[in-house]
């Protein structure tokens, strides 16, 4: 019998309340269909090293949520999204906000555009390519990853956005990392200043997880 993710709504909704989000039944139905792609799309394009559904659950889409609290502004770009991570739950909490969904890898990002199709998504955008050659089409207010990179790399691949003029409002990335990267912070460029560093817990996951804020310093 083919596993379905229907089976998965209480450990979705427990994992929400762990988290201390709230989604709609509609918005819940939409991660459970994400998960269902996910996980049958794995079996023939390898999107994926986690197999198993109930781990994709907790180390996919849980871990992606855990970014939620955080989250501000209204352009927001996926940076190395992979098969929509984190870029997709994020997309389908706030509907309101709009994501740009980034990735070099062309079967991931026919698979992000396929999800995107079924699950709805007007509110995203899919674009297969490298960072360093992306040219935004709307102010981005925050870039985020996922396991993309070391620090210092994610800066300087983005740096032609981080540091574009034009708009007063300042730019920031939102780096979700598991062992706290200390020696990534102390090796950061002096025009970024890091933020907040936060230690986050993820139903379902064991180990480390944090999520580290860097901001673009003001000229002087």
């Amino acid at each position: 019998m083919e596993q379905s993710a229907s089976g998965y709504r209480s450990g979705l909704c427990d994992g929400l309340a762990q988290l201390e989000l709230s989604l709609s039944e509609f918005q819940q139905d939409q991660m459970l269909s994400y998960l269902d792609l996910l996980f049958k799309w794995n079996r023939s394009f390898n999107l994926s090293g986690v197999r198993d559904m109930s781990q994709m659950l907790s180390r996919h889409l849980l871990d992606s949520l855990s970014l939620a609290p955080l989250l501000t502004g209204q352009c927001i770009l996926d940076v190395g999204t992979g098969p929509g991570l984190p870029g997709i739950p994020l997309a389908i909490c706030f509907p309101e906000k709009r994501f740009i969904l980034l990735d070099s890898n062309g079967k991931k990002t026919r698979f992000v555009f396929q999800a995107k199709l079924q699950l709805g998504l007007k509110n995203v955008d899919v674009h297969h390519g490298r960072i360093e050659s992306f040219k935004e089409t709307c102010w981005v207010d925050t870039i985020v990853s996922r396991a993309f990179s070391s620090l210092v790399e994610m800066v300087t691949l983005t740096q032609h956005l981080l540091l574009a003029s034009g708009v007063s409002e300042p730019r920031r990335v939102l780096a979700m990392k598991g062992q706290l990267p200390a020696d990534e912070l102390a090796s950061l460029p002096s025009w970024i200043a890091p933020g907040r560093v936060l230690s986050v817990s993820v139903p379902g996951c064991d180990g480390e997880r944090h999520i580290v804020e860097l901001l673009v310093k003001n000229p002087e």
